[in-house]
């Protein structure tokens, strides 16, 4: 039974082992380790792993005849590794004991998330009825970045003698969590060398093979009662023996304190060096239990959701897990949002667009972590202008999976598991991710006022951003439009038109609509910024008015395909077959990922009206309805409720959601139509990650985009909190199942504005500051003011 601010595992399941790994992981934005049992080493059923933000390795492998190279979030040495066995008196010592062991007879795992602490339960019963209590405790500390701390407590019931306890500090790994990488390099870490200082603290560096990221882990472990230790080094790791006595009402305490320094760290160090002081200087864990609990405090005062029950339980889950990945730590790192947070190597732990779900919730809570994400990816944006210079473009093109430098880390070739073919990867062309860093450097700026950003990194990414949109469009004489071609949409089945020569489609409506919005935008930016700065910009670009001019027409006369009295997700999308659903459906239950099925048969979901995920919709989830309907004004075509609600069935029944993402934008588009299946999508993007309703995937990394947009989810979709120059507006679309909400943000410079929704009722209150009044905007366009000091509600529109 799960608590409001637990998260609880009462029985071991192999099977279901490394979702609860995944699920239990601990962070700090900084780095994370996930939830594996101490006594665990890496096998079908377990994966003990640590991850650091931004610590990237690339190396080459031979698959289907051809050699590849993939740049991979590199696994690190596992600091909690423990193993103990019983001495009994008169008796022979028994086995390393492990949760697979035959004499496990209770296992609890408890994840308390107000403290965020893991905590694992277990007690053994051997065949001579002596029972071993084990008591597991950790913490990845959130207010000092560079440690960790493990302390074990283990008692014994009906017996007594002593047992044997090995601290490990393991630095044999690899990276191999991923069944479908198996045949994929994965020995990231080399030149091992292990030791241990006098005071007892033992300590392993290597780096990384390609990158040449120094890595330092120092382990310091403490037992009651003091015992005398035998300490061993190989080449990878460093071992702490010790034996002590135990009996019943004299247990025997371990506590593993770890320092996990790096060359990626400012001010630059020596590593080894660095873990070993931190190590040896942290303090005890009852001490470090209550710092790092006090940090976790601030974090909720300023982060948290509270809603009432299941979905405000799973929803604080899923904020713990975003603020593990991106803490205000983050803001000091170069790192990005990877897909999968620091959970698991799916996607190798790339970044995608998947920020475009996440960073609207740090802009409203936490904007200097947003502003730093935004960064990351104004530092790449030299490698995307070159990417568009070698394609032949203009501007700057991000590229779809980003790793350390910027490249395009898109994967050339996959593997369908279904089928077992390595299979050619188009991904590469969803060109649409610049539009999804313009979006979200546009939400920040009107979240946070900040026009230092705006006017310098931001106005770059933009108007770079712009300038490949333009660069990309070409004028159609017949159409009497603008089309990009060769694309592929956020769909991803589509990479092509049946049996064509070459890959990509033409005018995906979503690719097209942002475009032109990012036209739109970069125009009304540069028109507000000093003529100075205006000119340094164009000298950027190498561009001039006239150029200007050409923005202005393809913003006005972009191209979008329809059919049918619906939108098109791309131009001939309306002439595809249509996909029998109901013989799939019962020919393979889970057709969620339909492109592996049809593959396997020798078939293609190009062929078909049948998208993996959100596409022409992902439009509804980015734009309000006015917004919406304001953009198609724009390109001269008729836009009403009418049209959009016949989109939304249209698309409803031709998506299969492969992606977790996907429920989530249906649920906030239905949402917004007050449709009746609206919970039941909302629901299954509140649940994907912890019931793995993609069948395996979670156990790989935690879905970060589909959790932050959860909570993003209330707070802008059902709330309909958004920021304007105007001020703050508030825009509800109420949800039965999710009646109420009470969250802080903070908003054009104040902090912790307290915000409480509830059924018709709406509470604002602003904290004191020297700041003028918080301006308030409510249905129906009625302004109102909240003073610094003030709290005061307000009657909401029935329905």
């Amino acid at each position: 039974m799960n608590t409001s601010w637990g998260w609880e595992y009462r029985r071991y399941d192999p099977g279901t082992e490394r979702l609860v790994e995944s699920l239990c992981t601990l962070g700090n934005g900084r780095f994370a380790t996930r939830g594996s049992a101490p006594e665990s080493t890496a096998d079908a059923v377990h994966y003990p792993a640590t991850y650091l933000a931004g610590c990237y390795n690339r190396l080459a492998s031979t698959v289907a005849g051809r050699t590849v190279s993939n740049e991979d979030l590199v696994r690190l040495p596992d600091w909690t590794a423990l193993r103990y066995r019983c001495l009994p008196d008169g008796a022979p010592p028994g086995d390393w004991l492990t949760p697979d062991h035959p004499t496990l007879r209770r296992h609890h795992v408890r994840l308390d998330l107000r403290a965020g602490t893991l905590t694992r339960h277990m007690l053994f019963l051997d065949v001579e009825g002596r029972r071993l209590g084990i008591t597991h405790t950790r913490l990845v500390h959130m207010g000092d970045p560079h440690l960790a701390a493990q302390r074990t407590v283990l008692r014994a019931y009906g017996w007594r003698g002593r047992v044997e306890i090995v601290s490990v500090l393991d630095g044999d790994v690899v990276n191999a969590g991923v069944e479908r990488y198996a045949a994929l390099a994965g020995r990231h870490l080399v030149e091992h060398r292990a030791g241990a200082e006098a005071e007892g603290t033992a300590w392993l560096s290597c780096r990384t093979s390609a990158a040449a990221v120094h890595i330092g882990l120092a382990v310091r472990t403490s037992t009651r009662p003091l015992a005398a230790v035998d300490r061993a080094c190989a080449a990878t790791a460093a071992t702490q023996t010790s034996v002590l006595p135990i009996r019943r009402g004299q247990p025997v305490v371990v506590v593993k304190t770890a320092a996990l320094s790096s060359s990626l760290d400012r001010p630059l160090a020596d590593p080894v060096r660095s873990s070993i002081e931190q190590a040896e200087h942290a303090p005890d864990f009852p001490t470090l239990l209550a710092s790092h609990r006090a940090a976790w405090q601030r974090l909720w005062s300023e982060g948290g959701l509270r809603v009432t029950g299941e979905s405000g339980r799973i929803l604080r889950l899923h904020a713990f897990h975003v603020l593990q990945t991106l803490s205000p730590h983050t803001a000091e790192l170069d790192a990005g949002v990877p897909a999968r947070g620091l959970h698991g190597e799916a996607y190798r732990g790339h970044v995608f667009w998947d920020e475009l779900f996440v960073l609207p919730y740090l802009a409203l809570h936490f904007p200097e972590t947003a502003r730093a994400l935004l960064m990351y990816r104004h530092r790449r944006l030299p490698a995307a202008r070159e990417a568009a210079r070698r394609a032949g473009g203009t501007g700057a093109m991000f590229p779809w999976q980003s790793a350390s430098s910027g490249a395009e880390e898109t994967q050339r070739l996959h593997l369908n598991p279904r089928s077992g073919r390595w299979l050619p990867d188009h991904s590469h062309l969803q060109h649409h991710v610049g539009s999804a860093i313009a979006w979200n450097a546009w939400q920040y700026g009107l979240a946070t006022g900040d026009t230092g950003f705006m006017h310098g990194p931001g106005a770059e990414l933009l108007l770079h951003t712009a300038h490949f949109w333009s660069g990309a469009a070409a004028w159609d004489a017949g159409l009497g439009r603008y089309r990009i071609r060769g694309v592929v949409g956020p769909d991803e089945y589509h990479d092509a038109y049946p049996d064509a020569a070459s890959p990509g489609i033409d005018d995906n409506a979503y690719t097209n609509v942002t475009a032109a919005w990012v036209l739109a935008r970069a125009l009304d930016l540069y028109a507000e910024i000093p003529a100075a700065r205006r000119a340094e910009l164009l000298g950027q670009l190498a561009i001039g008015a006239e150029d200007l001019g050409r923005w202005e027409d393809i913003s006005h006369r972009m191209y979008v395909p329809f059919h049918d009295d619906v939108i098109s997700q791309f131009h001939g999308y309306g002439d595809l077959a249509e996909l029998d659903w109901d013989t799939y459906r019962a020919r393979y239950h889970d057709i969620r990922r339909l492109d592996r099925i049809l593959e396997a048969e020798g078939d293609t979901p190009n062929r078909y009206q049948a998208s993996k995920q959100a596409d022409t919709l992902m439009l509804g989830y980015l734009f309000r309805p006015a917004e919406l309907a304001g953009l198609f004004t724009r390109l001269g075509y008729g836009f009403d409720d009418g049209l959009w609600a016949r989109t939304v069935a249209y698309y409803l029944r031709r998506t299969c959601h492969g992606s977790t993402l996907s429920s989530l934008v249906h649920g906030w588009v239905l949402a917004r139509q007050q449709g009746p299946d609206a919970w039941r999508y909302c629901q299954e993007a509140l649940i994907g990650d912890i019931t793995d309703i993609q069948g395996g995937t979670t156990g790989e990394g935690i879905h970060l985009g589909a959790m932050a947009g959860t909570l993003d989810l209330v707070e802008r979709g059902i709330v309909g909190l958004h920021s304007a120059a105007d001020g703050l507006h508030v825009d509800p679309v109420p949800l039965s199942a999710i009646p109420g909400s009470t969250f802080s943000v903070s908003c054009l410079g104040h902090r912790d504005i307290h915000i409480r929704f509830r059924p018709g009722r709406l509470g604002i209150r602003v904290p004191p500051s020297r700041l003028g009044p918080v301006h308030l905007v409510l249905p129906g366009a009625r302004h109102e003011r909240i003073s610094a000091g003030q709290e005061r509600w307000f009657r909401l529109p029935a329905g």
